[in-house]
């Protein structure tokens, strides 16, 4: 039985979606522009891409993300998280999805929780890491802003 299953299809969407709200949270903490984001979007699709085996919680959402039903998912979960609201309210949003999301995996499947959690953190992290805020045309500046590291903080406590 694949992990998947433990799940009703409106969690699941909400599972595939979590390693784009880890995403969406630290982006919207410190917006760095058009290059920042597109930045930010490639780190994230490559840590989703080069998510390592070992959890297979993991792995099935890595699967997902290799179909276009998974992509629709993930995008959908991140325009509920996003659509309308300022960058801040994002921040707010999404890491509180990201504490249910948790909660719900370790309902559900304790034994892949803690992978699941480290592997959120990661991607965060590689986003917040991802572009410099504050410099010019992706120039200078500082590679991850005070604002990302407390969205940082902010997920790694409500991951934990």
């Amino acid at each position: 039985m694949s992990l998947k299953e433990a799940f009703t299809p409106e969690e699941w969407a909400r599972v595939v979606g979590a390693p784009m709200l880890a995403s969406i949270a630290v982006t919207a903490a410190d917006p760095g522009g058009l290059w920042g984001a597109v930045k930010e979007s490639v780190a994230v699709a490559g840590a989703i891409g080069k998510a390592a085996g070992g959890n297979a919680l993991v792995d099935e959402i890595v699967a997902a993300y290799q179909t276009s039903e998974g992509r629709d998912l993930a995008r959908s979960a991140l325009k509920a998280e996003a659509r309308g609201k300022a960058p801040a309210a994002i921040v707010d949003s999404a890491v509180t999805e990201l504490g249910a999301v948790s909660a719900l995996v370790a309902a559900k499947a304790p034994e892949a929780a803690p992978g699941f959690k480290a592997w959120l953190n990661e991607i965060a992290a590689k986003v917040a890491e991802a572009g410099s805020e504050g410099g010019f045309l992706g120039f200078g500046g500082e590679k991850v802003s005070a604002a990302e590291k407390a969205t940082l903080e902010r997920i790694a406590t409500t991951l934990a």
